[in-house]
């Protein structure tokens, strides 16, 4: 069983088929943040620590940490700046990090720092980048992200992009590098761009998990992208890439619906023994305003005075 072990200074993590799905918490990014960009290159990081706090507070299992900032500032050091943000973040949570940069002297720059078992995020299909990274990887012994593209760029082609996750794992067996240190992104495509998207994605992390026996990992809000209420499609995704095998995700936990579905898979993909922290958690759940707006009124079916119809319905409404 393929098991990826991420770890903090107190912290460790096992990513894998028959664990808890991973949720690396995306908050710690200025890329399209230009508010928290312009902070972090002024040294202020109240919004950084903010996010951390409550990112932990809401369930992410680890935290993603990235710290380019050259949309806002061209002459800012990223690896400068990786470093003082890694070390804020792991002096205020015991959660293991994902050290995100497409930069390699950034990514060494944070393993230096990186208390425990970081997780590097990523490498790609090109040449040139998998003899830069690959190094790293292998000197550190960390596990890392390996993104589905090279130099032809991303295709559409799922079978393409599952290629070059094969390639990816082949090299990094060249330096040493087991297939359970490497963690895929196959790459989601926005649903609303191309209709196949969902259906790609499910049928490539089987493949990568059957005929690889690799770990998977993506940026879960790409398949909404562009779409209105982004969180309910977000939401239906997260079991269904669950149940086709992907075991971790870049995504915000601070959204109470997306979560919600990861600790439901978790129940019903039987990571969650005996439904225990699904009980601990919503045992003491109170419904939303637009349930309680709809308490009292009749149940579909009925016969307007709220009562069902007949001994099979009654009894499946005890069974649900």
């Amino acid at each position: 069983m393929t098991r990826t072990i991420v770890a903090s200074a107190t912290r460790e993590i096992v990513i894998g088929f028959d664990q808890p799905f991973c949720v690396i918490g995306e908050r710690i990014n200025p890329t399209g943040r230009k508010k928290l960009a312009a902070e972090m290159v002024a040294g202020n990081f109240e919004t950084v620590i903010r996010d951390a706090l409550e990112q932990a507070a809401a369930g992410a299992t680890m935290l993603d940490i990235n710290a380019g900032v050259t949309a806002v500032d061209p002459n800012a050091t990223e690896p400068d700046l990786m470093v003082q943000t890694l070390e804020i973040v792991q002096g205020l949570v015991d959660l293991p990090l994902s050290i995100d940069s497409s930069v390699s002297a950034a990514i060494e720059a944070g393993l230096r720092v990186a208390k425990g078992r970081p997780l590097v995020n990523s490498v790609t299909g090109e040449l040139e980048k998998l003899e830069a990274i690959l190094p790293l990887i292998k000197k550190y012994n960390v596990p890392v992200v390996a993104i589905s593209n090279d130099e032809t760029g991303i295709s559409e082609d799922p079978d393409v992009r599952f290629e070059v996750a094969r390639k990816i794992v082949r090299h990094a067996a060249d330096y040493g590098i087991p297939a359970h240190d490497i963690v895929v992104d196959p790459l989601v495509m926005p649903i609303g761009a191309m209709g196949t998207a969902g259906l790609q994605v499910f049928r490539l992390v089987r493949r990568l998990r059957e005929e690889l026996g690799v770990n998977t990992t993506c940026g879960l809000s790409n398949i909404s992208f562009g779409l209105p209420h982004r969180h309910g499609v977000n939401a239906a995704f997260i079991p269904m890439v669950i149940a086709s095998g992907m075991t971790s995700a870049i995504m915000n936990p601070c959204r109470p619906q997306e979560m919600e579905m990861v600790h439901a898979a978790n129940v019903l993909n039987g990571a969650d023994a005996n439904c225990g922290k699904w009980i601990n958690k919503y045992r003491d759940h109170t419904p939303n305003n637009a349930a309680n707006a709809n308490a009292g009124q009749p149940v579909s079916g009925g016969d307007g005075n709220g009562r069902r119809r007949g001994g099979r319905e009654a009894r499946r409404g005890v069974m649900a």
